[in-house]
């Protein structure tokens, strides 16, 4: 069964270096907050454009450990999108703060000027974006203008949008602190969980570093409220900082495989992939696809021997932990979304006829 992303295949291609950064940290004894994560730390935030990188626990700590950072507080309201797997969501709820659902747009499937301008309209305290699917929000240093100039802060949700750009400039350096999942299957992904928030603000990042650790000012003196044990070991740094001068060469070959399935797949019942903006503004993280018979295309390529899976079929807002909170809450965008989209293989090391085998299941496809 091809499936939609190869761990496998990916450590068999970095198996010598992975070797030697395994080898290298056991040899130091050194395995919590040592050199390894100070030296990726360093190379993530210049690799972004950022003054400062601090690595965390997982993607999801990122983004919470982020919104306390800028000062959200329990009672607030915090705009998302309701698209994106409820990861946001979860954070923001965690905080004790309320979510505030932004619709997208429908081709690009991440959220627009004007949504973030209606939300700012309605008083939330912070505002999250996030870069689906690798797709960067074309206007986000519009929004980032917008966000300043109301003095409401910006979080932006690069988990899924490692070295995507806006006119040369990275994901992640246009809010006042973003987020980063190295979650394995991720552009840039470690061999286990880890994350990052990355920000220009000396303050900022000096907060969320307390955060990460207990809230500690000093050894076992505890200053912050809402901190945690959330650290980026040294294992999985030294393993990032392996795979991070691949990064951009990944991406592209990422992009060579959907612009190769929207050349060829010529089927009346599959929409591919919008490019929107064009060149590395997107790092296709996941191909994403869209059919009014989305399972049936899925049965099909399941029996063709093609894994397939849906990001995502559940809007937060009509999640069941809700209830009827947001019951009344229409987002008739990401609605239509959930019901029509499909991931498609895609991932560096897939090879052409792979990419041959896909175009062609899709292609043959008879839909109801």
């Amino acid at each position: 069964m091809l499936q939609i992303n190869s761990l496998a295949a990916k450590i068999g291609r970095f198996e010598a270096p992975i070797q030697q950064a395994l080898a290298r940290v056991t040899a130091s004894g050194w395995l919590v907050l040592g050199p390894e994560v100070r030296q990726f730390e360093q190379a993530f935030a210049a690799y972004v454009g950022a003054g400062y990188c601090v690595g965390l626990a997982n993607g999801t700590d990122a983004l919470e450990l982020g919104l306390r950072a800028l000062g959200v507080a329990s009672g607030q309201r915090v705009a998302t999108v309701a698209n994106a797997g409820m990861y946001a969501s979860t954070a923001i709820l965690a905080i004790g703060a309320a979510p505030e659902f932004m619709d997208v747009d429908p081709a690009t499937q991440v959220t627009t000027l004007a949504e973030v301008e209606r939300v700012l309209d309605a008083g939330v305290a912070a505002v999250v974006v996030t870069h689906l699917y690798g797709q960067a929000i074309r206007d986000i240093a519009h929004i980032a203008a917008l966000c300043a100039a109301r003095g409401v802060p910006l979080l932006e949700d690069c988990a899924q949008a490692h070295g995507a750009r806006i006119d040369g400039r990275c994901t992640g350096s246009f809010g006042d602190a973003a987020a980063f999942s190295f979650y394995p299957t991720k552009n840039l992904g470690a061999l286990g969980d880890g994350g990052a928030v990355v920000t220009s603000s000396e303050r900022l990042a000096a907060r969320v570093a307390q955060l990460r650790q207990y809230g500690w000012s000093a050894k076992y003196q505890v200053e912050l409220a809402g901190a945690r044990n959330s650290r980026l070991d040294e294992m999985q740094a030294a393993l990032l900082s392996v795979f991070l001068p691949a990064l951009d060469a990944d991406n592209a070959r990422r992009r060579a495989v959907v612009r190769a399935y929207a050349s060829r797949i010529r089927h009346a019942g599959v929409q591919l992939p919008a490019f929107d903006g064009g060149g590395d503004s997107y790092v296709a993280h996941l191909c994403v696809v869209r059919s009014l018979d989305r399972d049936g295309l899925r049965a099909h390529l399941r029996e063709q021997g093609i894994g397939s899976d849906v990001h995502y079929p559940i809007p937060d807002h009509r999640q069941p932990l809700f209830g009827e909170r947001f019951a009344a809450v229409r987002l008739p965008h990401t609605e239509r979304l959930a019901g029509e989209v499909l991931t498609l293989p895609c991932y560096p090391e897939m090879t052409d006829a792979q990419v041959d085998q896909v175009i062609e299941a899709v292609n043959q496809w008879q839909a109801a």
